[in-house]
């Protein structure tokens, strides 16, 4: 195969999955000899009681959260790490794709939008002007093709021209503060470094959490809990269903190991690819061959124009197996450091970079889902009419041919809602769906929709002293839109 075949099927604006080293053979070291031990029963000390109890401060959670407290509803925010965000931010997945259609419609207002405004007072995000949204204008759309960035800025509308749809890029230490302040602000108490263990049962109902921290085994009790965890960690807990198949192929079998490389030059980046393209090409290759990263964005952000962003994906067997993950991020690092290292050596532009930053947590895509009242499945992504309890829509723009049929996607809130467990919602990528509707709808923006929603019935909920599940839909639908959501 020549370099230049290889580099068109493996080049740096394709996708390259890389694969998990297996278990080595010392681990059969320790396989235990007893399966099972049986745990003395206990007394929990209970810290806090509240209306409204959110598990994860991902972007479901931060949005389920904020809103809620927004409410007038007494919010506790439970997050494993030291930060909030998630994904867009300890995840190094900063990149918020998809708020608007491909004729420059938006789609997604409401928190996410919020937040991103927040940011951009700050220079601390990126997106289009809204007068881009929609242009065809080649000029416009070079300076995204330029940085890479045309995967997440860049559609072909029914006419077949390229054009620019509202997405959004942001600084994820600038964008933790942010949600911090945000949380502040709306009387949210936190709980950081805290996982949660188990859930506290009365009955069918959800009735708190217990959690562990450095101050030991606690709990929480609440009158609604919302699963932000992004893989459903509460369901097996309180006895919801749920599904986990994934087609091997999907986007959301992986996981992601962030990296951030700095101090590139990239105009002799540039004069490299473009007065050497063997030699370029042969790098491409060798980074290929190697197993080791192909491809980086360029920073879009003021002041980090001297930035590459690596996002490589890992193919998984189960993202929630502490075994897999654990080898996954070993292997991460390691490519990490081999791909700058050649990088530095071999790539003019490169021989003062440095790596940055990593991922401070592993970028998950998919996993446990719920089976909920109503499952987006993949035959409603064919639906031309809003559900009667719709919350939010989303603009259809990843499925090529059929995404100009079918250019809006609608969610119900029953797939928030387990079918026979009360006081529970599930506000996350765990959302209730197959895992065709699954991998397309359960980004960044998405889950902040299912948050707002989520947080804006629970307070509902509290209110009127009812279950998640008969909250008045006109009711909700008039606080979301309150909220600057945009539905039909």
């Amino acid at each position: 195969m020549s370099n230049e075949k290889k580099l068109g099927y493996h080049g740096p604006r394709g996708m390259v999955r890389y694969d998990i080293p297996p278990a080595p053979e010392s681990d059969k070291r320790f396989t235990p000899g007893i399966k099972t031990i049986t745990e003395a029963q206990r007394e929990t000390k209970v810290l806090n009681e509240a209306d409204v109890i959110v598990v994860g401060g991902g972007p479901g959670g931060v949005a389920a959260a904020i809103t809620a407290a927004r409410s007038g509803a007494r919010t506790v925010l439970i997050e494993r790490y030291g930060h909030l965000g998630g994904m867009a931010t300890g995840g190094l997945v900063n990149i918020i794709p998809n708020m608007g259609d491909v004729y420059g419609n938006h789609l997604i207002g409401g928190f996410c939008h919020e937040f991103i405004q927040r940011l951009q007072a700050q220079d601390a995000a990126f997106a289009p002007a809204p007068a881009q949204w929609g242009s065809t204008e080649p000029q416009v759309l070079k300076y995204y093709k330029d940085a890479s960035f045309h995967h997440f800025f860049v559609r072909r509308n029914a006419e077949g021209k390229e054009c620019l749809v509202y997405s959004a890029i942001l600084d994820p230490e600038i964008g933790k503060n942010e949600l911090n302040r945000m949380a502040m602000e709306a009387g949210v108490k936190l709980l950081l470094h805290s996982w949660v263990s188990d859930v506290v049962m009365e009955g069918d109902t959800v009735k708190g959490v217990i959690f562990q921290s450095k101050s030991g085994r606690q709990a929480v009790l609440g009158k609604v809990i919302i699963d932000c965890t992004g893989d459903g960690d509460l369901l097996p807990f309180s006895g919801a269903e749920s599904e986990d198949y994934i087609d091997p192929d999907f986007r959301i079998t992986h996981l992601c190991f962030g990296v951030w490389i700095g101090g590139v030059e990239f105009r002799a980046f540039d004069k490299f690819m473009s007065a050497q393209p063997d030699d370029y090409t042969q790098l491409m290759n060798d980074l290929y061959d190697n197993g080791l990263y192909v491809g980086f964005f360029r920073g879009m952000l003021k002041n980090q124009e001297n930035m590459a962003w690596l996002h490589p994906h890992f193919k998984t067997k189960c993202q929630t197996d502490v075994e897999e993950m654990s080898r996954m991020d070993v292997a991460g690092r390691e490519k990490a450091v081999k791909t700058w290292e050649l990088l530095r050596d071999r790539a003019p532009g490169f021989e003062k970079s440095y790596i940055m930053l990593t991922g401070p947590q592993l970028g998950t895509t998919g996993g446990r889902r719920l089976v909920g009242q109503y499952s987006l499945r993949e035959s409603d992504l064919y639906r031309t009419e809003p559900f009667e309890d719709t919350i939010a829509i989303f603009a259809n723009n990843d499925r090529a041919e059929e995404s100009l049929k079918f250019n809006k996607i609608y969610v119900p809130y029953r797939a928030l809602l387990p079918k026979d467990v009360k006081g529970l919602m599930v506000a996350c990528r765990a959302f209730s769906s197959d895992d065709v509707a699954n991998t397309y709808f359960n980004l960044i923006p998405h889950c902040m929709c299912f948050g707002q929603a989520a947080g804006a019935a629970a307070a509902i909920a509290v209110e009127k002293g009812i279950d998640v599940k008969d909250v008045p839909y006109a009711e909700l639908k008039a606080k979301l839109i309150e909220g600057g959501a945009i539905l039909p």
